[in-house]
C-alpha cells in the first residue's frame, strides 16, 4: 500500500503595490478578499485599516475595489501573462481631519504618497502657489533639513515637485520654480518626515478636490451633473465646475441609500422631503457609489461616537511613541547644535590662536630689536665717553702748550711771529675740541636716555609676551577638552518649536502676485478660472461647503431636480 501523501493546497500567486513598495505573496486558492487585506496590512505594519481597500481592473477594465467577503478568485480579476493577480493598495476613505485622525506614522505616509500623487497627475485641482508651498514639505520630507553647504542649484528641478499644469501656465524655467521652492524649504528646518507630510497633508486637506469620487449622473431632467461622494455626504455639482458643489446632503440627513438598476434612491432622515434619485451611467457604477457611501457614512457616525478601546489604545501608543521620537529629536538637535557650537568655538580659538602666535612673533621680533637697539646705543655712549674724555685730554696739553710757550718767551721777531701763529692755531684746536667734546658729552647724555627708553621698552615688551602666554595657557585648557565636553559645560537646553507660518497666508499672496505678470492666458484652465473668481470673492471650500448646506433637505432636494 502506497504511503499516505498530504495533499499539496492549491495556491496562485498575488502581487500587491503601495505607492512606495510592491508585496508578493502565494495565496490559497480558497482565500477571502480579507484574508488578502489582513496579511498587506500585517506585513506593512498598518493599523487603521478601515481608510483601506485594494483596488484592481476587472476582466473588462473597470476599476474596482476588491470585497472582502468574497473569494478572491471569484471577482473576476484580471491577470498577467503570468496568472499574478495585481492589485493596488490604495486609500478608499478619508478623514474629515487628518490631523486629528490619522494616528499611525505609515497611515500619514501612505495619505501623503496618494495625495501628493493625485496632485501631480492633476486628478486633484491645485493652484499654483499652494503647489510651491505643498512642493517645499514634500522636499523636506525627502530630504531633510535644507544646507547651504550642501545643496546644488539643480537639485530639485530634477524631482517630480509641481503639476505639469502649473509649469506650463507660466512663462518660467525649472530653476526659477526651483528657487522659489527652496526660499520655503529652508524654512521648514528642523521639521521631521512625519511632521513635514502631516503638514502637507493638512494643507492639501483644503483642496476643494481633495477627498472627492467624483461620478458623471443626471438628475430627472436630463441634467448632467457630477456627483461627489466625501468623508461628510453627497455633493452635487455643475458639469463644468467640480470646485463649488451647488447642494450638499450630510450623511446625518441621509436614512436610507439603494439602487434599481442605473437609478439611485436616497431617502433622507426627514420624512416631509422627498427622496432624492438620480441615474448614473451604469449599474456597476452604482455598485460602486453605494460601496463608498455605505463606508464613509459607518466612519462618519463612528468619528461622533467615543472612540473604541482598540482605537484608545492606539491613540495613547501613538501619543507616547510622539513624544519619545520628539524628546529624541529634541536631544539629537541640541547634541547638534553643541557640535556646531564647539565647532564653531574651536575654530574661533584656532584663529585666536594664530592671531595670538603672530602677535607674539611680532612681540619677540619688537624685542630682539629693541635689545640690539640698546645694546648699540650702549657702544656708542661708551665710544663717546672715550673720545670725549681723550679731546678732553688734548684741550689741558694745548694749554699746557701754550702756558710753557708764553713763559719761554720768544727769541726772535720771527720766532714770536711763529709762536703767535701757533698759539693762534693752539687756541682754534682748542677752541674746536671744547666744541667737539660738549658736542661728544651731548650725544653720551641723549645716548643715555634712548638707552633708557629701549630698556624700558624691552620690559614692556617681555611683560606683554608674559601676558600672552598666560592667555594661551587659559585656552589651552578650552581646547584641550573636547566637543563631548563642551556640550556638557552648556547648561542652557535649546528648545526649538515649529509651528505653521503665521505669514502663510501673505506669503501666498504675495507668490501669487508675483508670478502674475509671467501667466500665460490662454493655458488657463476653466478649473483656474473658477478659482481666481473664488479667491477674488473671498470665497474657500468650507464657505462653499456651508453655503451648499443652507436651507432645509426638501428645498435642496427640490433644487438638484430644477
Amino acid at each position: 500500500m502506497p504511503p499516505f501523501r498530504k495533499k499539496k493546497s492549491k495556491s496562485f500567486p498575488v502581487k500587491v503595490c503601495t505607492l512606495d513598495a510592491e508585496l508578493e505573496f502565494n495565496l490559497e486558492w480558497k482565500a477571502t478578499g480579507r484574508a488578502l487585506f489582513d496579511l498587506v496590512c500585517r506585513t506593512i505594519g498598518l493599523r487603521e485599516t478601515w481608510y483601506f481597500g485594494l483596488q484592481y481592473e476587472d476582466s473588462k477594465g473597470f476599476i474596482s475595489w476588491l470585497k472582502l467577503d468574497k473569494k478572491v478568485q471569484d471577482q473576476s480579476i484580471q491577470k498577467d501573462h503570468h496568472s499574478t493577480a495585481s492589485f493596488m493598495f490604495l486609500a478608499k476613505f478619508f478623514p474629515e481631519d487628518v490631523a486629528e485622525e490619522l494616528v499611525q506614522e505609515v497611515t500619514q505616509h501612505l495619505f501623503f504618497l496618494q495625495v501628493k500623487q493625485a496632485i501631480l497627475s492633476m486628478d486633484i485641482y491645485c493652484p499654483p502657489e499652494a503647489s510651491v508651498l505643498l512642493a517645499s514639505y514634500a522636499v523636506q520630507a525627502k530630504f531633510g533639513d535644507f544646507d547651504e553647504e550642501t545643496y546644488k542649484p539643480g537639485l530639485l528641478a530634477s524631482e517630480d515637485l509641481l503639476p505639469q499644469r502649473v509649469i506650463d501656465q507660466y512663462q518660467m524655467t525649472l530653476d526659477m520654480w526651483e528657487e522659489r521652492i527652496r526660499v520655503w524649504y529652508a524654512d521648514h528646518r528642523g521639521m521631521s518626515r512625519d511632521e513635514a507630510e502631516m503638514e502637507y497633508l493638512k494643507i492639501a486637506q483644503d483642496l476643494e478636490m481633495n477627498g472627492v469620487n467624483y461620478f458623471p449622473i443626471t438628475n430627472k431632467k436630463e441634467t448632467e451633473l457630477w456627483l461627489g461622494v466625501t468623508a461628510l455626504g453627497l455633493n452635487i455639482y455643475e458639469k463644468e465646475n467640480k470646485l463649488q458643489p451647488k447642494t450638499t446632503f450630510t450623511w446625518a440627513e441621509i436614512r436610507h441609500i439603494s439602487f434599481d438598476d442605473r437609478k439611485f434612491i436616497i431617502k433622507p432622515v426627514d420624512k416631509n422631503a422627498p427622496n432624492f434619485v438620480f441615474f448614473s451611467q451604469k449599474v456597476r457604477m452604482n455598485k460602486l457609489i453605494l460601496d463608498l457611501c455605505i463606508g464613509n457614512h459607518d466612519l462618519f457616525m463612528r468619528r461622533r461616537k467615543p472612540d473604541s478601546m482598540e482605537l484608545q489604545q492606539m491613540k495613547a501608543a501613538a501619543k507616547e511613541e510622539k513624544q519619545r521620537r520628539q524628546v529624541q529629536r529634541n536631544r539629537l538637535a541640541k547634541e547638534k547644535q553643541l557640535r556646531e557650537d564647539a565647532e564653531r568655538e574651536k575654530s574661533n580659538l584656532e584663529q585666536r590662536l594664530l592671531q595670538y602666535q603672530e602677535e607674539i612673533r611680532l612681540a619677540n621680533e619688537a624685542l630682539r630689536r629693541s635689545e640690539e637697539s640698546a645694546d648699540l646705543l650702549a657702544e656708542k655712549s661708551r665710544v663717546a665717553e672715550e673720545e670725549a674724555m681723550l679731546l678732553s685730554q688734548k684741550a689741558s696739553k694745548a694749554e699746557q702748550e701754550i702756558t710753557k710757550m708764553r713763559l719761554n718767551a720768544m727769541r726772535s721777531e720771527e720766532e714770536k711771529v711763529t709762536l703767535e701763529r701757533k698759539t693762534r692755531d693752539a687756541e682754534l684746536l682748542t677752541a674746536k675740541l671744547v666744541e667737539e667734546s660738549e658736542r661728544r658729552a651731548a650725544e653720551a647724555n641723549k645716548l643715555k636716555e634712548e638707552l633708557i627708553k629701549a630698556r624700558t621698552a624691552e620690559k614692556l615688551a617681555k611683560e606683554r609676551l608674559l601676558d600672552f602666554l598666560s592667555r594661551l595657557n587659559s585656552y589651552g585648557l578650552i581646547m584641550s577638552g573636547d566637543s563631548d565636553q563642551l556640550s556638557l559645560e552648556i547648561e542652557k537646553e535649546r528648545v526649538e518649536y515649529l509651528q505653521k507660518s503665521k505669514h502663510l497666508q501673505n506669503q501666498l499672496r504675495e507668490l501669487r502676485s508675483e508670478i502674475a505678470v509671467l501667466k500665460v492666458g490662454e493655458k488657463q484652465t476653466e478649473l483656474d478660472h473658477l478659482h481666481e473668481e473664488q479667491v477674488k470673492l473671498g470665497e474657500n471650500k468650507y464657505s462653499t461647503l456651508k453655503k451648499s448646506k443652507s436651507g432645509s433637505t426638501k428645498s435642496r432636494v427640490a433644487f438638484f431636480e430644477e
